[in-house]
């Protein structure tokens, strides 16, 4: 009995102030993560070896051409992009991350759409790939966007029996404001926007968003040189119409409008360029009896883009 006692006495039994440590060890650590963010899981390696090949993998190019992969970085950008529909390919989370709110959030929209791969990487590769920048532990790879040919937004529009309704953009650099025109393309009917393939904004992750996921349906052409692309468009037929602060017509008293159409839009600043501007048909100005010199792309283009559509009704 006396052994027993001795073995017995060397057992821990509740210590005072304990409390707290078993409550917090009965928490536990939050939902299970999925199966392709655990190591040694089937899912994992498949999920790391889809990413790896897709980075190896060489960028097809279409007539319109390929933009160029991006990053989007950090739990807010990353939670934002998902949730506005943004394109991705993989979605690296950081090993070890801390799981609070926004990456639970990411993982789930991430697994709900599907498609995405999931890979996790150590913080320092993160850095590498995001050249330093504040991470968070998330990053997501927007793949590159697929430009149509300026040509196709015509062709789609005759195959639907319409008149082609598109919008041109002249000197235009924020992203922003491309990704408001292609929303407004999409709200007023157009069939597409045509960009310049240098010194323009292009389809970026920031466009993606502004357009509140109508970049999905509508599509955005790059142009190699855009006066010759609209000199194309001229020779199918179809009307050039350039806004510009002092154009000798008004919006609502062109009849063209009614019609086959390109709307070209420049820069708040600069307007259109001097051959641009040369090769329209047309010069039309949006009255503004507010006083304002001038309208950002995105508002203005949605001002002749509503004329364009209350003709055509």
């Amino acid at each position: 009995m006396a052994a027993n006692n001795r073995r017995m006495s060397g057992k821990k039994g509740a210590q005072v102030g304990s409390g707290g440590q078993r409550r917090k060890g009965l928490e536990g650590r939050g939902p299970t993560p999925p199966a392709e963010l655990r190591k040694k899981h089937k899912a994992n390696r498949i999920a790391n070896a889809k990413a790896k090949q897709a980075a190896r993998r060489p960028t097809p190019r279409g007539r319109g051409g390929k933009g160029t992969s991006e990053m989007v970085v950090g739990r807010n950008p990353v939670v934002e992009a998902l949730r506005e529909g943004v394109p991705a390919v993989t979605l690296y989370v950081q090993q070890f991350i801390d799981n609070d709110e926004r990456v639970r959030e990411v993982l789930q929209l991430a697994a709900e759409r599907g498609g995405i791969n999931l890979m996790e990487a150590p913080r320092p590769e993160l850095d590498r790939m995001t050249n330093g920048l504040n991470h968070q532990g998330l990053v997501l790879q927007v793949p590159p966007y697929e430009y149509a040919h300026p040509e196709d937004l015509a062709n789609a529009a005759y195959d639907h029996g319409e008149d082609p309704l598109i919008v041109a953009l002249d000197g235009v650099t924020d992203p922003r404001n491309l990704g408001a025109v292609v929303r407004s393309v999409s709200a007023f009917g157009g069939h597409g926007v045509v960009v310049p393939e240098r010194r323009a904004a292009g389809m970026t992750a920031g466009a993606w968003k502004t357009s509140a996921g109508t970049a999905a349906r509508t599509p955005v052409a790059r142009a190699t040189n855009l006066t010759r692309a609209l000199e194309a468009y001229q020779k199918a037929g179809i009307a050039v119409v350039g806004l510009a602060a002092d154009g000798e017509h008004e919006i609502g008293d062109l009849e063209a409008l009614g019609g086959p159409v390109v709307i070209v839009v420049g820069s708040e600043g600069k307007g259109l360029s001097r051959l641009v501007g040369e090769t329209c048909d047309f010069r039309v100005r949006i009255p503004m009896p507010g006083g304002a010199e001038s309208l950002n792309a995105g508002v203005a283009a949605g001002v002749v883009l509503y004329e364009a559509a209350r003709r055509r009704a």
